[in-house]
């Protein structure tokens, strides 16, 4: 009977009282102890302030049901597709809500409600799976962001092949210390798409030379991002860079060049499909028919196994420790070893072999030339 008064109260009630009575009813079905048909009456009242035409009335219920486990499900899936404003606070917090409706609300494509379900404090595989599949990008960067969701790698990935040209998106999964060392690089090559296009747009330079440039950009940032990755992930990254055309006897030769063995057999390995033992037992031998062999059934271009044979010498030859001061003078002086023998470059291909060696070079000496500035300046 008192519902029902206050329901007929409702009709001519100002917005500010209308306000404090949605409150003190939300609260009074979270903390009294209402039963039977008083109970159903009360619940049956929350659902016709769903239809209050002042957003205020409902953004006071939602601000009491949202974080409760036992608001009326009808009532809280009925404020999660309000307004944008009301919905928030309870599509980031609710735990009433099923991921089969948090999903269908982030299908949308309303990025308000997608960026609230993204925040919540626990975020389930599925939703954060399908918020990965089609959210926007700001959605995805409060997705990423969020320590309590469980960002599956392959849900990492589809953000990156999707928003990977955003840089807001690109930040956000870069700083992630569990991104895929693959969904790593594809940031990259996305980073050198973008900024390709950006100068060849402006006519700053040619399209053909901008390519190059930009290539050889991902491919010294991929050798970069080898020198920081564990034994396990360099055969994904492998098969990545294989799949997407990026896996090259130049960045191979780089590869080599900067003292990246375990990658160069991976890389063999996954071009070749011979196991990655024995990819690594006939490199350690060094015999130059086996290599041969090896070389040709990965595809790489018969014109430069010279210089891969020459830098396969040269490095078991040399004392290579791996730190990053070495890398640099081991990288030039295998440069110069392999220059020193370009006469056994294959026919055709020895001109434009020794141009991309000497590249290679000149990269080594200003790289060692900014680490000499820098740890100068430090001391």
């Amino acid at each position: 009977m008192v519902v029902r008064a206050f329901l007929h109260w409702m009709q001519t009630a100002p917005v500010e009282q209308r306000v404090a009575a949605a409150s003190a009813l939300a609260r009074a079905w979270l903390q009294s102890e209402l039963k039977g048909a008083e109970r159903e009456d009360a619940e049956a009242a929350l659902c016709v302030l769903l239809d209050d035409p002042a957003p205020r009335v409902r953004a006071a219920m939602a601000e009491h049901l949202a974080p409760s486990l036992d608001a009326p499900r009808q009532v809280v899936l009925g404020l999660a597709n309000d307004l944008p404003d009301i919905a928030e606070a309870v599509l980031s917090q609710s735990a009433v809500l099923l991921d089969a409706e948090l999903i269908d609300i982030a299908s949308t494509n309303e990025v308000r409600y997608q960026a609230a379900i993204a925040a919540r404090p626990h975020v389930s595989g599925a939703v954060a799976s399908a918020i990965a599949e089609s959210g926007e990008a700001a959605a995805c960067v409060a997705l990423v962001q969020n320590e309590g969701a469980d960002l599956s790698p392959a849900a990492m990935r589809r953000i990156a092949d999707r928003l990977g040209d955003e840089p807001a998106v690109r930040e956000a999964l870069l700083a992630r210390p569990d991104l895929p060392v693959p969904t790593r690089q594809v940031l990259i090559a996305r980073l050198g798409s973008v900024l390709g296009g950006f100068v060849t747009e402006r006519s700053w330079m040619r399209r053909e030379r901008a390519d190059r440039i930009v290539r050889e950009a991902c491919d010294k940032a991929t050798v970069e991002l080898v020198m920081g990755t564990g034994a396990g992930e360099l055969r994904p990254l492998a098969e990545h860079l294989r799949d997407s055309g990026q896996l090259t006897a130049a960045l191979l030769l780089r590869m080599v060049c900067s003292g990246n063995m375990a990658f160069f057999e991976a890389a063999l390995s996954v071009l070749s499909g011979v196991r990655a033992a024995r990819v690594a037992s006939l490199i350690a031998e060094g015999r130059v028919s086996g290599l041969s062999a090896l070389y040709q059934k990965a595809g790489l271009p018969k014109a430069a196994f010279p210089a891969f044979s020459i830098a396969l010498d040269v490095f078991r030859e040399m004392d290579f420790d791996g730190e990053r001061g070495d890398i640099h003078r081991f990288s030039q002086t295998m440069i110069n070893r392999i220059l020193d023998e370009s006469s056994r470059f294959g026919p055709g291909q020895s001109d434009h072999l020794i141009v991309l060696l000497r590249r290679f070079s000149s990269e080594a000496a200003r790289d060692a030339a900014r680490e000499f500035v820098a740890t100068t300046i430090a001391a």
